[in-house]
């Protein structure tokens, strides 16, 4: 049987896409899970795991060395999970580390790789509130925390551009906003400090019948799309019979803070006791992204099945089973 080969597996977003991908190719693809930390969460769930640090060429000695048929590489140091500043920790994971899994694809004659890079390398659009398409140019700030890393990942594309006109290597890159599933890991880092996820707040505040404030205007709005719906555009394009693609990752339908919060409140608050909402046009609300989904749609098939109701559903329901608490090292 061909193999799928999953690196970034133990992350976030790589354990919830293994999950859709063992499922999505039953029977037809064997899925094997690769991670930089040592862990047997897989196998005691019955599925084939190799540890793996994209960094050291040496470890991809033991990854299976025939019929691979796809990489899915979602292994990367990003921003939101760096303490402090150490920018070459982006160096050695998204440069060397690519270099390291297209080297691992041209060697055992992958037919292609899908890479997930950062929607930051079009952060100048996104902050005048344009639509983002996919193939919108480079326009990034060369300034901040989030600069080496975008130019590492830009970095990371141009190679597997080259490896496709010297080796034939296929490629599909997806540009990832927030992904958004269930966590037990409620934090991330905003210029290397930790800080509480706004969306866990507000639930924390909704479950308890608590006010909650609306920063900005209630019809700021963005695109939120559920893991599953990134996992299920990611397993179309390893069945897509294309040479390449650039795709947004999206619902292309934005929702807005009212809709957020009130569809938080409606899942997580008593039924007797539902939080109030306080608006604050005082404060500062950003970070959102607007994404064009039509390429994923036309060439992939890709149709979102979440919309904003369905997302926090299912983060309650996971938040009951926390089926990945193991993997957050916590």
């Amino acid at each position: 049987m061909k193999k799928i080969i999953i690196f970034g597996a133990t992350g976030n977003v790589g354990a919830y896409v293994h999950k859709y991908a063992c499922e999505y190719f039953a029977g037809k693809y064997e899925i094997i899970a690769s991670g930089r930390r040592e862990t047997d969460f897989f196998e005691k769930n019955g599925y084939k795991y190799v540890s793996v640090d994209i960094g050291n060429a040496r470890d991809f000695e033991k990854l299976p060395q025939e019929d691979v048929y796809a990489v899915i590489d979602l292994a990367a140091q990003i921003p939101s999970y760096m303490e402090g500043y150490q920018p070459e920790k982006y160096i050695q994971s998204n440069i060397m580390g690519t270099y390291n899994v297209l080297e691992y694809c041209r060697k055992v004659g992958a037919d292609r790789i899908l890479f997930s890079t950062t929607v930051f390398d079009v952060q100048c659009p996104a902050e005048r509130g344009e639509v983002l398409k996919p193939d919108m140019p480079y326009d990034f700030r060369y300034k901040g925390d989030h600069a080496v890393y975008v130019i590492t990942k830009n970095t990371a594309v141009e190679f597997m551009k080259h490896y496709y006109e010297e080796y034939g290597l296929k490629y599909f890159v997806f540009r990832f906003p927030t992904i958004y599933n269930y966590s037990s890991y409620h934090y991330y880092h905003p210029n290397g400090v930790k800080t509480l996820r706004p969306v866990y707040r507000m639930i924390d505040l909704a479950m308890k019948g608590e006010p909650i404030e609306l920063w900005g205007d209630p019809n700021y709005s963005k695109d939120m799309v559920h893991v599953y719906d990134c996992a299920q555009m990611l397993c179309k394009a390893v069945e897509a019979d294309r040479e390449r693609g650039w795709y947004n990752v999206g619902t292309g339908k934005p929702v807005t803070m009212q809709q957020q919060i009130e569809t938080i409140i409606r899942v997580f608050s008593p039924e007797d006791k539902p939080s109030p909402i306080v608006y604050r046009p005082d404060k500062p609300v950003g970070g959102g992204f607007l994404m064009d989904v039509t390429n994923a749609k036309e060439e992939l098939g890709y149709e979102p099945k979440y919309d904003l109701e369905a997302l926090f559903r299912n983060y309650k329901e996971e938040m009951a089973v926390n089926r990945f608490k193991e993997l957050r090292g916590e």
